[in-house]
């Protein structure tokens, strides 16, 4: 049986008892046993009888999918959460006109109890009204965030060996610009961190291209 092996953030290997060949397609089974099938990348590295590929899903499945996912779910709540902020709200406003008048009270009389419950009504039905109506900003608010991430591009995709290729261009760039005065440095450590960049884009690409490349062995 081939599982799930988690070799670096957000990428995990397929690690497998058998050999296989790059492009090949096996079934993956994850921790809670369900089966999604894949296509074989690269061998990564052999360990105690058994063999780590990177993969995809066959089904084009990745983390920009599962974030458009997120995100819809969460559009999907604000609207439900908007129309019962509606709801309430249109309740609250049931008794409006003989409340607008601003009748006092009549205590022991017998129009007091329904009085009161008026008024209690109106004002829990516009307390649920404001309470879902927060509720869908939220959802709405957290719905943007993985609309953001639906874009975003990660070491478990092949295409990153083109972004870090590109994010590692951008950065040397700029690190050569401040060692000729191109670039002015803000800050003592500004050469110093632009540097660090390089060297941790240099170690995102290498391992794009050891994971995603056209590594045979």
């Amino acid at each position: 049986m081939n599982t799930y092996y988690k070799f670096a953030p957000n990428v995990f290997l397929a690690k497998c008892d058998e050999k296989h060949e790059k492009g090949e397609t096996i079934e993956v089974t994850t921790k809670y046993g369900k089966e999604n099938e894949s296509i074989v990348f690269n061998l990564i590295f052999e360990k105690d009888g058994f063999y780590y590929y990177s993969i995809v899903r066959a089904d084009g499945f990745n983390v920009q999918e599962w974030a458009k996912q997120r995100a819809e779910r969460r559009h999907e709540w604000a609207s439900s959460a908007v129309q019962k902020s509606n709801e309430y709200f249109q309740k609250s406003k049931k008794h409006r006109d003989f409340l607008s008048l601003g009748e006092p009270i009549k205590v022991g009389h017998h129009s007091e109890r329904g009085h009161r419950k008026m008024i209690d009504d109106a004002w829990n039905n516009m307390g649920k009204s404001v309470e879902f109506s927060d509720k869908a900003a939220e959802h709405e608010r957290v719905a943007k965030y993985w609309e953001n991430r639906a874009n975003t591009i990660n070491l478990s995709m092949p295409e990153s060996i083109d972004f870090y290729e590109h994010k590692l261009e951008q950065a040397k760039e700029y690190h050569e610009g401040l060692q000729s005065g191109k670039y002015l440095r803000s800050h003592s450590y500004t050469l110093t961190y632009a540097k660090k960049e390089v060297n941790e884009l240099q170690k995102k690409y290498e391992l794009a291209v050891k994971l995603w490349g056209d590594v045979f062995k």
